[in-house]
């Protein structure tokens, strides 16, 4: 089974990436050197602690072998390994992209769906 790894982006820069073929990171990312990817499941805590209260989100998918150039799993939020980019994220290469809305609390809400086989 191919492993999917996934990024947060607001919809503006996304289109603007799509526009020039890559995208080279959110302020965060430029700030940190490298640009922060999720497995699936830690993508819940990344919406809750990161992207609360943000709206004009989008969730991209990758599958890893597609950007595996530059890609290392390396140790962050309570120890576990998380994906991180070094180097440009080709917009090409997403699987897909999908709006994410705000729930009461203000997290973005994942859609079941999105992740069935």
């Amino acid at each position: 089974m191919k492993q999917i790894i996934y990024k947060v982006a607001n919809a503006a820069d996304w289109q603007n990436a799509t526009a020039i073929g890559h995208f080279s990171g959110s302020s965060d990312d430029l700030r940190d050197g490298f640009i922060h990817l999720s497995s699936e499941t830690q993508l819940k805590g990344t919406l809750e602690k990161h992207f609360r209260g943000q709206t004009d989100l989008l969730l991209i998918a990758f599958e890893e072998d597609a950007i595996k150039s530059g890609l290392e799993w390396e140790t962050s939020r309570g120890g576990d390994l998380f994906p991180h980019l070094y180097g440009k994220l080709p917009t090409s290469k997403a699987l897909w992209t999908r709006p994410l809305t705000l729930a009461a609390d203000g997290v973005p809400v994942l859609q079941d769906e999105w992740f069935a086989c």
